[in-house]
């Protein structure tokens, strides 16, 4: 099956980065450019199936971008989902009539919502997800419970997520520290991951590279969830593989939950 190629123009190396992993992940080819003169030729040879585009670039920027592209009837072929850091209306309203399909702000979105943008204008998302007035079901494989390791050292918390977890219809299995996680993720090949980054041993960082260097257990999706709160963890979590990330203190059990349904939805729908 031909991979749909993406092409990223885009010159903050963390934006840069962490939007190329997530695409590589979901499977997409992944092309990038750092100025915007540079993207437009990049466009203009490959006819890459759909344009991430910064506005503010060296050599060309994107609204000079955006005018040629429709200038030359790219824009007609090929979407471009404009990722920049204002989200002021007036330039919302240029990029559009320019010939941009949508606009994301990178302090308002994570990775996971360029993915939705990018499957939506390629037709990818088209089936239902399985919810129902907005409410996840139990995901469920065929003869089996789905299967979650929960790395986690604080007692309390640990405890209080596998009942939850276990009320919804889960198995859990638990470590409390990373070599014990790790160990675990090698050993039964869990459907999902929990992952706290504060451990004793290896941190939750190191655990997640590992788990997305090892071609067995790369595919594994992987939550994030800590106490750490900083852009720059956040960045460099999902930049190394995670699904998503989510600060404890931010949310409930229960919207954890939710937030797992929602990945495990993804992964066998």
């Amino acid at each position: 099956m031909k991979k749909n190629r993406i092409l990223i123009i885009e010159d903050e190396p963390v934006h840069l980065n962490v939007m190329k992993a997530k695409l590589a992940y979901e499977g997409y080819e992944v092309s990038y450019a750092t100025d915007g003169q540079t993207g437009y030729e990049i466009m203009a040879e490959t006819q890459p199936d759909l344009v991430l585009l910064d506005i503010i670039l060296p050599k060309m920027n994107g609204f000079e971008f955006l005018e040629k592209a429709k200038k030359e009837g790219f824009t007609e072929k090929i979407p471009v989902i404009i990722v920049s850091n204002s989200g002021q209306p007036v330039e919302i309203d240029k990029a559009l009539k320019l010939g941009a399909r949508d606009f994301l702000v990178k302090a308002e979105f994570n990775p996971s919502d360029v993915v939705g943008k990018v499957e939506k204008f390629l037709g990818i998302s088209g089936q239902s997800n399985g919810t129902e007035n907005g409410i996840l079901p139990a995901v469920q494989k065929k003869d089996s419970k789905v299967k979650l390791l929960i790395v986690e050292d604080d007692k309390f918390l640990r405890d209080l997520m596998v009942q939850k977890l276990q009320k919804e219809g889960f198995s859990t299995i638990e470590a409390i520290d990373g070599e014990v996680g790790l160990k675990l993720v090698k050993e039964n090949f869990p459907d999902l991951v929990l992952l706290d980054l504060i451990l004793p041993g290896l941190d939750g960082f190191e655990v997640l590279r590992q788990i997305k260097d090892d071609q067995k257990t790369k595919l594994i999706p992987v939550i994030v969830l800590s106490n750490l709160g900083q852009k720059e963890d956040m960045d460099r979590a999902l930049a190394g593989g995670a699904e998503d990330f989510m600060v404890k203190a931010n949310f409930t059990p229960g919207e954890i939950v939710a937030k797992i349904k929602t990945v495990l939805q993804k992964k066998y729908f």
